[in-house]
C-alpha cells in the first residue's frame, strides 16, 4: 500500500498542506486576535487558532488521502502524549507541525512554515516544507532527491576554510548538559546563533544558504520533515553519539544535520568539546 502511494500522484499531498494553509493560516496571518493565542508549557510554547485548525484541516484529508494511516500532530499529542506511540507503530504515519515557528506567525513575520512528513516503522519516506507567507514548496521522497518550488535543490559543501554557520536551539531552552554542549559551538571556525522556525532553517541548509543546525530536543513534528530534505539534498546527519537521529525518540542530544558529512563531524566535535 504504502509502495503504492509514494509512486503515485503525490502533488495530491502539496495540494493538501497548501490548502489548509489557505483555508486556516493565512486568513490570521497579521490578523489574530488576543483570545486567539494561547500558551502551553509557557511564554515562549505559544498555540493559535491557527494551530489547532490547520491541524484538524491536514488530519483529515491526509487519512483520506493513505487509507490505514494516522496523524501524529503536534497539537493532537499535546491533548494526548499517547498519540506519538503511532511512530513506532505498523501503520503510515503522517507526522504534521501546522505552525512551525508559531511566535514568528504570532509576530506576524514570514518566517513560519507549515511541515508535513511520512514515515512508516521509523522510516522517513517523503516530507513537505510550505512556507506560505513566502509562497515556498520543499519536498522531498527518499531515494528519489529534494526539490525547492519544482526545482532540484542540493546542499553542497561549505568553501574550504569558511566559517560554518550554524543555527541552534537556544541554550536558554535547554538542561545544563544540553547547554554546555551547544556552548561548544560558540568556538573559532563557527558563527552559531539561535534558530527560528526548524523547518525553515533546515530549508536553508538543504538549498546551501546555511550549513548546519543543531538542535537539543526530538519532537518529530519539527525534525522528520526537515531532516529527510537536508539528507535528500546531499546533507547528513547525526547524534552527538555519531548514531543517526531516529524519529521515534530515545537520541542523545544535541544532534545536527548539515550540508555535508565532514560539517557534520565539525560541529559534533564542537558539541563534544562543549559537553
Amino acid at each position: 500500500m504504502i509502495d503504492e502511494f509514494l509512486t503515485g500522484d503525490l502533488t495530491e499531498v502539496e495540494a493538501a498542506v497548501r490548502a489548509a494553509a489557505a483555508a486556516e493560516i493565512m486568513p490570521r496571518f497579521q490578523q489574530l486576535a488576543a483570545h486567539e493565542i494561547v500558551e502551553k508549557s509557557g511564554p515562549h510554547d505559544l498555540v493559535t487558532t491557527a494551530d489547532r485548525l490547520a491541524e484538524e484541516h491536514l488530519t483529515a484529508s491526509l487519512t483520506a488521502l493513505l487509507p490505514g494511516s494516522v496523524v501524529v500532530g503536534e497539537e493532537a499529542v499535546h491533548a494526548d502524549p499517547a498519540v506519538y506511540d503511532a511512530l513506532g507503530g505498523d501503520a503510515p504515519v503522517w507526522i504534521v507541525d501546522p505552525v512551525d515557528g508559531t511566535r514568528q506567525f504570532v509576530r506576524g513575520e514570514p518566517g513560519f512554515c507549515t511541515l508535513v512528513a511520512l514515515a512508516h516503522r521509523g522510516e522517513l519516506l517523503a516530507s513537505w516544507t510550505y512556507a506560505a507567507a513566502l509562497d515556498e514548496m520543499a519536498v522531498a521522497v527518499r531515494g528519489r532527491g529534494a526539490t525547492l518550488d519544482g526545482k532540484p535543490i542540493r546542499s553542497g559543501s561549505p568553501a574550504p576554510g569558511a566559517v560554518l554557520r550554524v543555527a541552534m536551539s537556544h541554550p536558554d531552552y535547554t538542561t545544563d548538559a544540553q547547554k554546555r554542549a551547544l556552548l561548544g559551538l560558540r568556538t573559532e571556525g563557527i558563527d552559531a546563533r539561535p534558530c527560528g522556525s526548524a523547518g525553515l532553517e533546515y530549508l536553508d541548509v538543504a538549498r546551501g544558504a546555511q550549513d548546519a543546525v543543531a538542535f537539543s530536543w526530538e519532537y518529530a513534528w519539527d525534525h522528520a520533515a526537515g531532516l529527510l530534505l537536508v539528507t535528500e539534498a546531499g546533507g547528513a546527519q547525526a547524534t552527538l553519539s555519531g548514531a543517526p537521529f531516529r524519529i521515534t525518540g530515545g537520541n542523545i542530544l544535541p544532534f545536527t544535520a548539515a550540508r555535508d558529512e565532514a560539517t557534520v563531524e565539525r560541529v559534533l566535535d564542537a558539541l563534544r568539546r562543549g559537553a
